[in-house]
């Protein structure tokens, strides 16, 4: 049985989907289990239908309630981990990590983030590194992924779209390996299943590096209108960041990150999902069509 931690994210939810379609025998862990089943009839399936995705079971668990985690990790043979959520949270990510070695855990798949070790990355290129660190020393089987910026991140542009209003841009003309979080949650489906992964770290980017202008610029020629992008000042992007109700370090780890594209610095793609897929990563195009629904297309 493989454990889906966080289960209705972006990643978790199309993991437990994919290992569904492949019989896999899933449990997804969520705080709300009633929302995952709502979420997700379509994508984390609740074990009342037939064939493979009868094999899914949707369990209660938090990071905050450890006995809930424990029950969750109990018969598990390999994990996915989605541990930390902001700087403070190291220490449930090193627990996860102790907590399915004591279950008898033997494979964990760790979703990390590109740059993380890198000190140009400043503090928020730290908040994995706890939880790296662990999975590396637990004596199991250990993978860590590390993926660039999610094409799904441009979903937070749609109401603006939808408005005829610009989309924020951070990152300036800086570039980046944008890649499908389709083909994250595929690389770590092989990894939870075959041990040829074990004892590597895999940075993951699509095919080609593109700047927010770029990904407007796609998105335009997918939705057949204008989309038109709004540089905003590290001071304009704190503020707005503050308005979007994100704590004051939180919203420091998001600017340094943006200096960090900004600065050229994340201008990386590699081969790593064609070497564990076989094929190549998803382009943007491709997923901005997926998904142009979302954006009010034409």
């Amino acid at each position: 049985m493989i454990l889906i931690t966080g289960a209705t994210g972006t990643i978790g939810s199309e993991v437990v989907r994919q290992l569904a379609q492949r019989g896999e025998k899933v449990r997804a862990l969520t705080r709300d289990p009633s929302k995952a089943k709502a979420k997700a009839r379509a994508r984390v399936p609740d074990g009342s239908g037939s064939g493979a995705e009868a094999a899914v079971e949707v369990v209660r668990g938090d990071y905050l309630d450890p006995a809930s985690v424990d029950a969750a990790m109990s018969g598990a043979s390999a994990v996915f981990l989605v541990g930390v959520l902001g700087p403070d949270d190291a220490d449930r990510d090193r627990a996860l990590v102790e907590q399915a070695r004591a279950a008898g855990v033997h494979r964990v798949v760790k979703l990390s983030a590109i740059g993380t070790g890198d000190p140009a990355v400043g503090r928020v290129g730290s908040w994995h590194l706890p939880g790296e660190q662990a999975v590396r020393e637990s004596g199991l089987e250990w993978t860590v992924l590390r993926p660039s910026a999610f094409a799904s991140n441009t979903l937070s542009w749609a109401e603006a779209i939808r408005a005829g209003e610009p989309v924020p841009n951070m990152t300036g003309d800086g570039l980046q390996g944008v890649i499908d979080p389709r083909d994250v949650s595929e690389v770590a489906v092989e990894a939870l299943l075959s041990a040829r992964h074990a004892g590597h770290t895999y940075t993951l980017t699509g095919t080609e590096l593109l700047s927010v202008p770029d990904q407007a610029a796609v998105l335009a020629d997918v939705l057949g209108r204008p989309v038109v992008t709004e540089d905003l000042t590290p001071d304009e992007s704190r503020a707005r960041l503050t308005e979007w109700g994100m704590n004051t370090e939180y919203a420091e780890g998001v600017l340094a990150g943006s200096a960090y594209v900004r600065g050229g610095r994340n201008a990386v793609v590699t081969e790593e999902v064609r070497q564990v897929l076989g094929r190549p990563p998803r382009t943007y195009r491709e997923w901005a069509v997926d998904h142009r629904a979302a954006f009010g297309e034409s």
